[in-house]
């Protein structure tokens, strides 16, 4: 099936306010409530996620390496190379870079995030930062 130029355009307008941190913005691209691997989050939670993230990692950047879409769904391989500043899922900083992917489905309803499923590679975060 093909890519949805609306959706993947639209899916990359969100990246691109999360880049530029303006979480004022997800009212565009987020519903009210949404699942996040299957929790129930209000859309300022989520935001709080997002943005305790680019707290402890300041040059969070997020980067699609591989992006599809269909008519309501977005599947995205995320590209971060970064440096945490403050502790980052559960790892203390050392002042090292580090490179990671997140694994990333999303499904929209009525144009807007209703539904995150997200795989982190937590184990090569704490790898590049213990060793």
């Amino acid at each position: 099936m093909p890519t949805d130029p609306d959706l993947t355009t639209t899916y990359r307008a969100y990246l691109s306010a999360l880049n530029d941190r303006r979480f004022a913005d997800l009212t565009r691209f987020v519903h009210d409530t949404l699942t996040y691997n299957d929790e129930l989050l209000t859309r300022a939670q989520y935001a709080s996620m997002i943005e305790a993230d680019t707290r402890a990692v300041p040059d969070l950047h997020f980067v699609p390496q591989l992006l599809l879409a269909d008519a309501d769904a977005v599947a995205c391989r995320l590209w971060f190379t970064c440096t945490p500043t403050s502790t980052f899922f559960g790892c203390a900083p050392t002042g090292r870079q580090i490179a990671f992917a997140e694994h990333v489905f999303y499904r929209f309803t009525d144009g807007r995030i209703a539904q995150v499923l997200s795989l982190i590679d937590r184990t090569a975060i704490a790898a590049q930062l213990s060793g």
